[in-house]
């Protein structure tokens, strides 16, 4: 019998778990699942993250997490006031943005690349910018 795979979840390094929590929830629309003092997993539809505040990460983690609308999920998140590393951008493999919680963590958000639109610049880790291209499917 195969071995089937459940899912995963991306363990975040944070300072403070409280203010953590407090950005997810109130900010990005996540829900607490469960927690304890020190580590705690949030959820919004079907993405889950464990929040740990401790050793089991290290600092400036990326998450690329799929998602219907990326420019509805930009305009919610621009509301809530969250850091927007990045705004929407096409690419080959997404309409994507990039969310930053407070300790450094980047939250990749993608839907479906728009067809025909050219592809933008990318922001890596240190947000430095880069072309891709101008190519477009």
């Amino acid at each position: 019998m195969a071995v089937e795979f459940e899912g995963v979840n991306p363990i975040l390094q944070v300072r403070e778990l409280a203010l953590s929590l407090t950005y997810y929830v109130e900010v990005l629309g996540f829900e607490l699942q469960w927690g304890t003092p020190a580590f705690a997993c949030v959820g919004r539809g079907k993405c889950s993250l464990f929040l740990s505040q401790g050793d089991q990460e290290n600092a400036g983690s990326w998450v690329w997490i799929g998602v219907t609308d990326a420019s509805a999920l930009h305009e919610e998140y621009v509301a809530a006031g969250a850091k927007i590393r990045h705004p929407p951008t096409n690419y080959p493999w997404a309409w994507e943005m990039q969310v930053e919680d407070p300790d450094g963590n980047v939250l990749r958000f993608g839907s479906e690349p728009h067809e025909g639109e050219p592809f933008g610049e990318w922001l890596d880790m240190y947000g430095v910018r880069w072309a891709l291209g101008d190519e477009t499917e």
